[in-house]
């Protein structure tokens, strides 16, 4: 069983095998339309073997399937996808999802392990990954290194990426230090979301997307939302493996390993 999440920024790839997971892959989204995308343009023809896959049933989701096929590959809701791949992963049937991709943000309302109620912020990459990277880039630190400060953050107000890159660069000039920076931008992007969480909340909160990696703002959603937050095992594959989860060959148990 294949699962392939076709999102803005990059495309998740991951092979299960009796409801574990065996296989993943994480390609460049431009970089992959490129190397798969048929002349015409229409279809993505993939050889499963040269990503060190094995094929099979193939269920597709994301940004990228409303505008391509993947010969042979089922098509399942984006949303329908994530939900199942968390509930998956953490065992969990009542929660709020909060997925930070590329280029935006999904929160979820999941109740016996169905959506009931969902909120995207995707009208500006101020409220996605993609902030993080770019500011990251202004005060000169990694993304790593920028996930480690949440303590005494910097006011930011701008809501949006461009603007906000003026401010930080306008702190900058006043002295503010690069850790009260850092803290400030891990701030800024939980306030980008905070009222969709506020609007759709649960006691148990399940984070996914690459905004995941970031422990800081992993911390600031504990503080702030009185929720008990869960990174997910997988947080970048969820998608895809809420792809195989719906194929119905994962069956119902909780193995993320293998890999």
């Amino acid at each position: 069983m294949i699962g392939i999440d076709l999102g803005s920024r990059s495309v998740k790839i991951v092979e299960f095998t009796d409801g574990i997971l065996r296989s993943s892959r994480i390609i460049d989204t431009i970089g992959f339309y490129r190397r798969y995308r048929s002349p015409e343009g229409a279809v993505l023809t993939l050889d499963f073997t040269q990503l060190g896959l094995t094929g099979g049933q193939v269920v597709a989701t994301g940004y990228g399937k409303i505008n391509v096929d993947i010969e042979g590959a089922n098509k399942v809701p984006e949303i329908q996808a994530h939900v199942a791949g968390a509930c998956f992963q953490s065992g969990q049937q009542d929660f709020t999802l909060l997925d930070i991709g590329g280029q935006d943000t999904k929160v979820v309302k999941v109740r016996k392990g169905r959506a009931v109620d969902f909120m995207t912020n995707d009208r500006c990459a101020a409220s996605s990954g993609r902030y993080l990277e770019n500011m990251a880039a202004v005060i000169g630190m990694s993304l790593e290194e920028l996930s480690s400060y949440h303590e005494d953050p910097v006011d930011l107000n701008a809501t949006c990426a461009i603007f906000g890159e003026t401010e930080v660069i306008g702190r900058i000039v006043e002295g503010c230090s690069q850790e009260r920076l850092a803290a400030g931008i891990n701030y800024a992007l939980y306030r980008r979301f905070s009222t969709l969480l506020a609007r759709l909340h649960s006691p148990v909160l399940l984070v996914a997307g690459g905004g995941a990696l970031n422990k800081a703002l992993l911390k600031i959603l504990q503080k702030e939302t009185g929720s008990t937050v869960i990174r997910l095992a997988e947080p970048q594959l969820n998608g895809a493996i809420g792809c195989c989860v719906l194929g119905d060959n994962c069956g119902h148990t909780n193995n993320i390993s293998g890999r």
